[in-house]
């Protein structure tokens, strides 16, 4: 059934439009994109960030294939970039397609040490394949962390 729900995920990215522009995010701008929504969230609240970071035409949270996501800790997807289709479900048990439970890395990142980097695989809403994905993750106040990941080549 988990490896269903990625299968359902993969075929709904498959519909988000290609960016013939597109280009890779690095390491350094996942991190920055992350201190972005941080900040706004501690300025204007919440509700304004989840909308800011759902906003496609947001360019301070949409760079190329760089997006910001958003979760509790319990795994309910409250904001996503690139695929709002996944705000209220819960992903805790969503396995990547080499069976890892790529929600549960990035909360328990979040959790402790508050902060770092996760590898798995995700759908590229540009490229429309699964490919090797690294993800920066940060706790977000006390309910929520965010996360910007960059596509490895």
């Amino acid at each position: 059934m988990r490896r269903i729900a990625f299968v359902l995920l993969a075929a709904l990215f498959a519909a988000t439009p290609a960016d013939a522009d597109a280009i890779h995010g690095t390491k350094v701008e996942a991190v920055a994109m992350v201190q972005r929504v941080e900040a706004m969230f501690k300025k204007d609240g919440a509700a304004a960030t989840f909308k800011a970071v759902d906003d496609k035409s947001n360019k301070e949270f949409h760079q190329g294939d760089l997006y910001p996501f958003i979760y509790t800790f319990s795994g309910v997807c409250v904001a996503h970039g690139a695929f709002p289709a996944l705000i209220g479900k819960n992903l805790i048990d969503v396995k990547d397609p080499d069976g890892k439970y790529l929600v549960r890395a990035l909360i328990a990142v979040a959790k402790n040490p508050g902060d770092g980097w996760v590898d798995y695989k995700w759908p590229n809403p540009i490229t429309h394949k699964i490919e090797d994905k690294s993800s920066y993750t940060e706790r977000l106040g006390k309910k929520y962390w965010v996360g910007v990941g960059v596509y490895r080549k």
